[in-house]
């Protein structure tokens, strides 16, 4: 830890030394070489140091088919290492010239249209060409398959060597992220799409994709389908998981076809700070020299005159006292601004540093701030804080961790976005594995950086996606033919243990996937578990999406994927998985689930290289409790071989409809459920509610809002989008009003003309956003009707039961009881719920 001593993640990672995986693919020059990596971001910065190349000529190289050139045309064309053939365009333009293609930049494009059309003219300060003037796509890039031994010096100091992941292979920059002069920022779906598909065309060989919008909401919109296309054409794609965590299903790019990355710990940037009665609590930091003993005051006790308390609590502009703050160490909370805007507040104040305190679980951040700085957990920051409180308290700030005590690595972080996966019914388990996501060192365009500095620290999984991104270059260095579903399962299989901060292993794989990329296991995996086009259209139909195919539905749960996950297990499943094996020998397979029996048939594989075999996974519940996800893992022992694939599995109280419909003004119908448990099961019949109606009208990229009110004692809410135009593409966006602010709560975004949202809601304010994402052709606006159902615990129009209430049942069996109803206007839709025992999942019923 601390400065120039620290070593880098390829260091971390075992990618480097006489035993490292570099060693095997011909060392760092050989490492990724004959393959095209496309990272579609905020572009790059040409002369960047970690990504020079040498001039294009005009025919590769004596001697080595894998040298770019430049075509007569002006494209750039590489033979790969698969022997296909890669043809880039070097587009030229304000910011970037021909020149600064070369034979490690073999591409730049740059894709706006869509969010020009949206957000209006660039900003000034923007390239409308592949350059970066952001930073995010630089790092990105870099950190993928940046040049080794390159130094990185930040604001004056020497933080060491770094290094991409895999320096040889070649780099195709995407310009999809962009500034508005509006002060706008953003990718707009549509450009992605023309990204994606270029970059399918142009036969790169991974795609780096470190982009995100939130919790994924299904996996069929324009940029998953788009992945979809360049997965079926062998590109492996790797993407961000989300920096929405701790908090569960929060996870973004469900798709199983891509390679979803979480964000960990590796290499530590820690700083140590030291109180005056000499306790010491480590933390993150970039601070490259010490700071001696000053005085030490929280952030509230120096605040402005007139500031508010929970401003000067964050250190937001403003808000600190330059005639107390001066000379002294501030305790600073995380929240509200950015972490470095903090820094930057101390530092108007007068503070000669600042210690920034975790009020909540969070990651530790190593930034680069404009005073020295630590970060710290909630706890230490908690007994820093107390100290602070004391008359006369003072601190210094030491550089590394000087505790005696390692920081345990990897970790997740706390950022770092969970399953399960709403959109998938929990039935594919995401992320599907970690990487180094926290205060990684990389690239950065000098326009964006403050002091103009080449090389900065980031923090987030768009950070980690970068590492699976080279580590699959890497890949296939070795495999060139190998699939992208083969890659990630031996990526998956080989992963070893996240850690908590007690060092003990931590396998919750929402958090973590199947866990920590180990480069050192992953090119003999051993058995691999891989699926193609025809499966993930299964999947689909599975899932509920009509692909037009006419491929034959499979359930989500039994993709063949190296992982295991079922959203609703109800007593007894078997699911059925293939291996090919990669290493010929005799292979053992066993598996637990807290709670559950868990049989694999057959146990035992006698497996010749390039063989693939059948074998079956059977879950039985036993004790595991109801309504809560219990994991575990399958495992296959080889003589020298370990292949591990994570298990979750959700035991459900009952499997039931999840919607059933009612025609008349009354009568009497039946519903057939499974129990997950034997005995009674209580049913609680609740509404029927009439709908609301109303309409509105948007224009194309704009949003028309309506208010509604959620009452008390509302159990389930209900939100329908109707198009007056059936070509139209209506999307819908659920806002709870809190302080005033609109907060996103769900999201219906289809590319179809009409949308949903039904959703158990707290009682409150809410706004129904509607945008028109496109109009009927030859219209600048669509019409629609929205209609919101507020379904109460009792009442309710009419008369509505369901009998035996009781339901007596018996595990994994089925049985029937009756909805009644009486007394409806069915020129009116109504909306209903039936609950099942302690599950939170009921049967919608609708009528009218």
């Amino acid at each position: 830890t601390g400065s120039g001593a620290a070593a880098t993640t390829a260091d971390y990672l075992g990618l480097t030394g006489p035993d490292g995986v570099w060693s095997a693919l011909g060392g760092a020059a050989g490492a990724g070489r004959g393959v095209v990596v496309a990272d579609l971001d905020t572009g790059l910065w040409p002369e960047h140091p970690s990504v020079a190349g040498r001039p294009l000529g005009s025919a590769p190289a004596a001697g080595d088919e894998h040298t770019p050139y430049r075509t007569a045309s002006g494209q750039v064309r590489m033979t790969k290492n698969d022997g296909g053939t890669f043809t880039g365009t070097c587009e030229t333009g304000d910011g970037w010239e021909a020149a600064d293609c070369t034979t490690k930049v073999v591409g730049a494009r740059a894709f706006s249209a869509g969010f020009t059309a949206g957000n209006g003219p660039l900003a000034e300060t923007e390239s409308p060409s592949a350059r970066d003037t952001d930073g995010h796509g630089t790092h990105t890039g870099t950190t993928a398959v940046g040049l080794t031994g390159v130094r990185a010096g930040i604001d004056g100091a020497d933080f060491g060597e770094t290094t991409g992941v895999a320096p040889a292979a070649a780099l195709a920059v995407y310009k999809v992220c962009w500034a508005a002069a509006s002060g706008d920022e953003g990718c707009a779906n549509s450009d992605l799409v023309a990204a994606i598909d270029a970059a399918v065309a142009d036969n790169v060989d991974v795609i780096n994709f470190s982009i995100g919008g939130g919790a994924a909401t299904n996996v069929v919109d324009p940029v998953e389908l788009a992945f979809l296309s360049a997965a079926s054409a062998g590109i492996f794609v790797s993407a961000s998981a989300g920096n929405s965590g701790p908090a569960a299903s929060t996870l973004d790019h469900a798709s199983p076809w891509l390679t979803t990355v979480g964000a960990a710990t590796s290499v530590l940037r820690e700083g140590t700070v030291r109180l005056g009665d000499g306790r010491r609590f480590v933390g993150a930091s970039f601070n490259a020299t010490p700071l001696p003993r000053s005085p030490l005051v929280l952030s509230t006790a120096v605040a402005a005159k007139g500031a508010e308390a929970a401003d000067a609590q964050l250190c937001q502009a403003g808000s600190l006292d330059p005639a107390r703050a001066a000379g002294k160490i501030v305790v600073c909370d995380r929240g509200g601004n950015g972490r470095v805007e903090k820094s930057a507040e101390v530092e108007r104040a007068g503070g000669v540093g600042m210690v920034l305190v975790n009020p909540a679980e969070n990651s530790l951040d190593a930034d680069q701030h404009h005073v020295p700085t630590v970060h710290l957990d909630t706890a230490a920051g908690a007994a820093v804080k107390a100290h602070a409180r004391k008359k006369g308290a003072t601190a210094s700030l030491e550089v590394g961790n000087t505790t005696g005590r390692a920081t345990p690595t990897p970790q997740a972080a706390g950022f770092s976005s969970r399953g399960p996966t709403f959109v998938n019914e929990g039935d594919v388990l995401k992320p599907d594995v970690s990487a180094p996501g926290v205060s990684v060192l990389a690239g950065y365009s000098p326009r964006a950086s403050t002091s103009g500095d080449l090389f900065a620290p980031a923090s987030g999984t768009s950070m980690a996606a970068p590492h699976v991104t080279g580590l699959a270059a890497l890949y296939f260095t070795a495999h060139p033919q190998w699939s992208p579903m083969a890659v990630k399962s031996a990526l998956m299989t080989t992963a070893r243990d996240l850690v908590g901060a007690d060092g003990a292993p931590d396998r919750d794989p929402f958090a973590g996937g199947a866990g920590f990329v180990d480069p050192t296991r992953m090119l003999e995996p051993g058995l691999v578990y891989d699926s193609g086009p025809l499966q993930w259209l299964q999947y689909l139909e599975g899932s509920g999406v009509d692909t037009g195919t006419g491929v034959e539905a499979a359930d989500p749960s039994e993709l063949n994927q190296a992982s295991i996950a079922v959203g609703d297990l109800t007593g007894t499943r078997t699911l059925t998985r293939s291996v090919t094996a990669t290493t010929a020998g005799l292979y053992h397979g066993t598996a637990s689930v807290p709670g559950f029996d868990v049989r694999v048939s057959p146990s035992l594989l006698v497996m010749g290289a390039g063989q693939t075999k059948e074998f079956e996974v059977t879950l039985t519940r036993t004790g595991a409790p109801l309504e809560q996800w219990a994991t575990g893992s399958l495992t296959w022992k080889g003589a020298d071989l370990t292949v591990r694939s994570p298990i979750a599995v959700f035991p459900e109280t009952v499997a039931a409809p999840g919607e059933v419909r009612l025609t008349g003004a009354s009568g009497s119908q039946d519903v057939t459920v499974t129990a997950g448990l034997s005995g009674r099961l209580d049913l609680t019949a609740a509404g029927l509610a009439a709908g609301r109606a109303s309409t509105g009208s948007a224009a194309t990229g704009q949003e028309a809002t309506t208010r509604v009110e959620v009452p008390r004692g509302t159990v389930l809410s209900r939100f329908d989008v109707v198009a007056d135009d059936r070509e139209a593409d209506l999307d819908l966006v659920l806002y709870r009003v809190q302080g005033g602010q609109e907060v996103p709560v769900a999201t219906s975004a289809t590319s179809a003309a009409d949308e949903r949202v039904t959703a158990v809601l707290e009682p409150g304010t809410y706004v129904v956003g509607v945008t028109t994402f496109a109009a009927a052709p030859g219209r600048t606006s669509a019409g629609y009707r929205l209609t919101d159902f507020q379904v109460p615990a009792t009442g309710g129009a009419g008369s509505f039961t369901a009998t035996p209430d009781p339901l007596p049942v018996q595990l994994g069996r089925e049985a029937t009881y009756a909805l009644s109803w009486e007394g409806l206007d069915p020129a009116r839709p109504h909306l209903g719920a039936v609950f099942y025992g302690g599950s939170t999942t009921p049967t919608v019923v609708s009528a009218g």
